[in-house]
């Protein structure tokens, strides 16, 4: 059971939080600061030192903040998809993913945009949030892969060097997948962000492709069948 001052000190933590995350949409995020983020708490520079320490666990703390809230958009849309609905649920996730990310651009820049200059995400606080959307889009492709609901595709020969970091995404993701699956999923994994992150920064130009999510759609679509997912 929580004490009234435990609450009160994750109160403003979450303010702290959402103050911060109309910074790094207002001025980006090499440009916060914490000065700034008391000054908008309507504290003393000083004060705010005892809930966030510096910039860069300000940084942190949106990057998680971010991640977690991007996967539990994700479980959301996929509550009501079948869980042996495999295609459909890739499909699911994609545009959930993209979705999320043309309504918080800011906070998608901050996550898999340019680094920030002098930042360096920790691990230990960042991996498991970060890698939360990708393990659910290699859970999806090793359920389909069990269940046989696996389209055969030509396989491209994987050498020693990848076959080793596929051994690692293997055993960090578990993810019972032989190599010619398994570079599947990654690429589909990598393919969409990549299709998502080109949207959200206007690299199609000032006419957007004229209809990007129709676009999108043809896009998530062909990565669902170049992992070959299909429905049970």
């Amino acid at each position: 059971m929580t004490t009234p001052r435990q609450r009160a000190r994750a109160a403003t933590m979450q303010e702290i939080i959402r103050i911060g995350r109309r910074h790094l949409a207002e001025h980006g995020a090499a440009a916060l600061s914490l000065r700034a983020v008391a000054r908008d708490l309507g504290v003393v520079s000083s004060a705010v030192y005892r809930y966030v320490g510096s910039r860069d666990e300000l940084l942190t703390l949106l990057l998680v903040d971010g991640y977690d809230e991007l996967g539990a958009s994700v479980d959301r849309a996929l509550a009501g998809v079948a869980a042996d609905a495999f295609r459909e649920r890739f499909l699911v996730v994609g545009r959930a993913v993209r979705e999320w990310a043309l309504r918080e651009p800011s906070t998608y820049a901050l996550l898999y945009g340019a680094p920030v200059p002098g930042y360096a995400a920790p691990a230990e606080q960042t991996t498991g949030p970060g890698t939360r959307v990708p393990a659910t889009l290699l859970g999806i492709t090793a359920a389909a892969d069990a269940a046989g609901c696996l389209d055969p595709v030509d396989p491209a020969p994987v050498g020693a060097g990848l076959a080793a970091g596929l051994a690692a995404v293997r055993t960090e993701f578990d993810a019972p997948l032989p190599d010619e699956v398994l570079v599947r999923g990654v690429l589909a994994w990598v393919s969409l962000f990549g299709a998502v992150s080109f949207e959200v920064f206007g690299q199609y130009g000032p006419d957007r492709m004229g209809d990007p999510g129709e676009l999108f759609e043809h896009h998530l679509a062909g990565l669902a069948d170049r992992v070959g997912l299909r429905d049970a």
